[in-house]
């Protein structure tokens, strides 16, 4: 999608019904960064579920929002085993899993480690749903570590590290193939993550974001959103994720699924290569 088309058209449409950023922001259910940032064009791959709220807050249907602004589908590659979309996980699949951020609150605040990751995991499921802000799961931690100042957000971004094998994996499949992200994921992370390059920065066909969802992995609204998303049939669709859970709950539904290893790296990648083999006629 054209981010400066679609930044034009929010701000058109939001004007036409008289709204402010705020005004909009409170009736989507958005953030005013995550707004701004997309009336400015700044995010490329804003995901569908945030126009959809935006659309629904303006009273407008996603096609009256957004006009021709959408281009069709390019035609891509369909591998030998018939895949056509990727999905990639995010945590401990393109980045590094984030536990030395518990380590790095324990150091600052002298609390220990294993009482923050209790903590952590306690609400993690709820704000990964959308059902809890990230405001209010910092001021969680910061009456449990008895420090005000806590953002877990800066914590998590500071923590974790990009598998680089993974990144390059998803430069070439976004070539060939349909490309997406399917997080159990806090809100608003996504777009900083792929600011701060944490993230490949590429034209994602769709962005699966838990919090927007309302539902988290391996639960079964989280998968059939994902693949209303992509646009495919099941079968033509591949699961990259880190989770034995995760990945045989979308094996369920008829999904192609890759495990990964991100402490072996380079031996999923070939995987996943091997698995997205194509020929000439399968364009």
């Amino acid at each position: 999608m054209n981010e400066e088309a679609l930044a034009k058209a929010l701000q058109s449409a939001r004007k036409k019904s008289g709204l402010t950023q705020q005004d909009l922001c409170n009736k989507a259910g958005l953030s005013y960064s995550t707004l701004a940032k997309i009336e400015r064009g700044a995010i490329k791959a804003p995901s569908i579920f945030t126009i959809h709220a935006i659309a629904d807050a303006l009273g407008m249907t996603l096609n009256e929002l957004l006009g021709g602004i959408i281009p069709d589908k390019p035609k891509k590659k369909q591998s030998q085993t018939g895949i056509r979309f990727v999905y990639f996980d995010i945590n401990g699949c393109l980045v590094r899993f984030f536990h030395r951020a518990f380590t790095r609150l324990a150091e600052a605040t002298g609390k220990p480690a294993d009482m923050i990751e209790t903590t952590f995991w306690h609400y993690n499921d709820a704000v990964c749903r959308g059902e809890m802000s990230i405001e209010e799961f910092n001021a969680i931690l910061a009456e449990q570590l008895d420090d005000p100042t806590i953002d877990w957000r800066s914590y998590y971004l500071d923590a974790v590290e990009p598998i680089e094998e993974m990144h390059e994996l998803v430069l070439w499949a976004q070539e060939h193939y349909h490309i997406g992200l399917l997080s159990n994921i806090m809100p608003d992370f996504i777009p900083q993550m792929i600011e701060k390059k944490l993230l490949p920065d590429v034209a994602y066909d769709a962005i699966v974001d838990s919090s927007e969802v309302k539902a988290i992995k391996p639960e079964r609204e989280i998968f059939q959103a994902a693949a209303s998303l992509a646009d495919f049939d099941t079968p033509e669709l591949l699961l990259i994720d880190d989770s034995r859970a995760n990945i045989m709950a979308a094996e369920r539904l008829g999904w192609r699924v890759l495990w990964f290893d991100d402490y072996r790296p380079a031996e999923s990648v070939q995987r996943v290569r091997d698995a997205l083999r194509f020929d000439d006629k399968s364009l």
